[in-house]
């Protein structure tokens, strides 16, 4: 199934419900909501886009922000999951340490789907790796992606062995992040332990216009180097209510797009 691109919308008597996961999609979900408002009805949204205390948004003034709606992933792709919540390493760039917390929070009962979203799957304690893993071969349902990944200083041989019948069973890819020249270290004993991995299933992404160009280049020459494949995407600001990326010194938004 494909995801909803950001926005998922749906009913439930006389409710709509908006889930918003990106700001650039406000805009496009308070049209949303003045449409369902003049059909009379009420209208509930929420999100990560949402959640950020300094977006105020109209679309607060035609809907009900805020609250939790379990298993609102599946609203955005129903094959999609997600077996704990939180990450401990909290990236500057990302709002799951500020939404979820810096510990983690877990979700043992989880529904068990082909795309598993989890922020950071090689950090969670190993028993509880050891539980996500069970539930698909209990299950038999094949993990066609872990979404989010794995984390570079976290994946240790321990996690790629746990891991790898499961991942390539599914045929899905390894992915893992390549954000700051400082994860170099850790990054490069990644690409090295997936050696033997098929490259066009070794997905690296790589933020770019968060450091230097030369820097940032110099990464996205790392991956290829190392037999994967750099998934490039430019840095864009937590609140930017457009897909804008945000130019840094150094960069230009032509160059940021012309890179990724």
């Amino acid at each position: 199934m494909a995801w909803s691109g950001g926005l998922a919308e749906w009913e439930d008597g006389d409710t709509t419900f908006l889930s918003v996961a990106f700001t650039w999609k406000l805009d496009e979900a308070y049209t949303r909501a003045l449409w369902a408002k003049a059909m009379g009805r009420r209208v509930v949204a929420g999100g990560p886009a949402l959640f950020l205390a300094k977006m105020k948004h109209r679309l607060a003034d035609v809907a009900e922000v805020g609250g939790e709606l379990p298993d609102a992933i599946a609203r955005h792709n129903p094959d999609a999951t997600i077996a704990s919540r939180g990450c401990p390493v909290g990236c500057w760039f990302c709002i799951v340490p500020a939404m979820e917390g810096k510990s983690f929070t877990f979700l043992p009962d989880f529904p068990v789907r082909p795309i598993l979203s989890d922020n950071n799957l090689s950090g969670l304690p190993a028993d509880y790796q050891d539980h996500i893993i069970r539930r698909y071969l209990d299950a038999g349902v094949p993990l066609r992606d872990a979404n989010s990944g794995f984390e570079p200083m976290t994946f240790t041989d321990d996690v790629y062995r746990r891991w790898k019948p499961l991942i390539n069973a599914g045929r899905g890819p390894w992915r893992f992040a390549y954000d700051e020249m400082k994860e170099g270290k850790d990054v490069r004993r990644v690409m090295k332990m997936l050696g033997d991995e098929p490259q066009k299933r070794k997905r690296v992404y790589v933020l770019i216009g968060n450091e230097p160009f030369a820097d940032c280049m110099a990464r996205i020459q790392e991956v290829i180097d190392h037999g994967c494949e750099p998934h490039v995407q430019p840095f864009i600001k937590l609140n930017s209510l457009s897909r804008t990326p945000h130019a840094r010194p150094d960069w230009n938004d032509q160059l940021l797009r012309d890179v990724a």
